[in-house]
């Protein structure tokens, strides 16, 4: 698929790796629709970029199917989907505290794999009736992002790793629902990335984690993460599977 001239929907496009993938596939000449929960920084976003933005609960199913929508009616319909909103909590299963609360558990499911597969449904029922693009009747594109905890979980990412390991389990099934209709599913599984979410990782645990990442050591940059996401738009064998963009990083306990 050539980006240029495609609408690219992105959650959580105002900022971290939705804002870095947002910046390349616009340079490389898609139209953007940034949808998040913080409508300011989106529009900001969207100002500077010459896109829309859309404020969104991606774990609520009317309110996705109505933000599409308004994409759909303003830009277009999407053939690039990235779903990069998600959250984080670090909290232990069990220690001397107290058990792990359930519905802090149920909430980081219910917006990173919930969230995740309810934007995929609705903007893959989109696509379907669009004419194909090419020869081999590409329709589109749904990218959803897990994490490397998702194989490498440590202490206290319980919430977070379930979820992450719950997206990925979902690519190989929906890229073969999907694929009678020439839409492609991918995952990617970031590592150290310097983003907002990255933001509550205690210190201590980034001064120990960064200095065992092989190569290169340091975060990674939210627009190297733009460019893959652009390189799975762009090369139509990618499908079913994820990549993980971490260094080479393999997390401790």
């Amino acid at each position: 698929m050539n980006v240029t001239g495609q609408v690219a929907l992105i959650t959580g496009g105002a900022s971290g790796l939705g804002a870095g993938a947002a910046r390349v596939l616009t340079k490389a000449g898609a139209k953007c629709a940034l949808l998040d929960r913080n409508l300011a920084l989106a529009e900001e976003l969207a100002a500077e970029l010459g896109g829309m933005a859309v404020e969104c609960d991606v774990s609520d199913g009317p309110g996705v199917e109505a933000a599409i929508a308004k994409v759909v009616d303003t830009l277009g319909t999407p053939r690039i989907v990235l779903n990069a909103a998600g959250i984080d909590i670090a909290v232990r299963t069990a220690s001397p505290k107290g058990a792990h609360p359930l519905d802090e558990f149920e909430r980081v499911i219910k917006v990173n794999l919930t969230g995740t597969f309810n934007v995929g449904r609705v903007a893959a029922y989109g696509m379907i009736g669009l004419d194909p693009l090419d020869e081999d009747g590409e329709r589109g594109v749904v990218i959803n992002i897990a994490s490397v905890v998702a194989q490498d979980g440590p202490v206290g990412q319980a919430a977070y790793a379930a979820s992450k390991a719950g997206v990925q389990g979902m690519a190989l099934p929906m890229a073969r629902d999907l694929a009678p209709y020439g839409i492609r599913v991918m995952t990617i599984a970031p590592g150290m990335f310097e983003t907002p979410l990255a933001s509550g990782i205690p210190q201590e645990w980034i001064d120990n984690i960064i200095p065992t990442v092989p190569f290169p050591k340091r975060w990674g940059n939210p627009l190297e993460f733009g460019a893959l996401v652009q390189q799975i738009a762009e090369n139509s064998m990618l499908n079913g599977e994820m990549i993980r963009i971490d260094g080479a990083v393999r997390l401790g306990a």
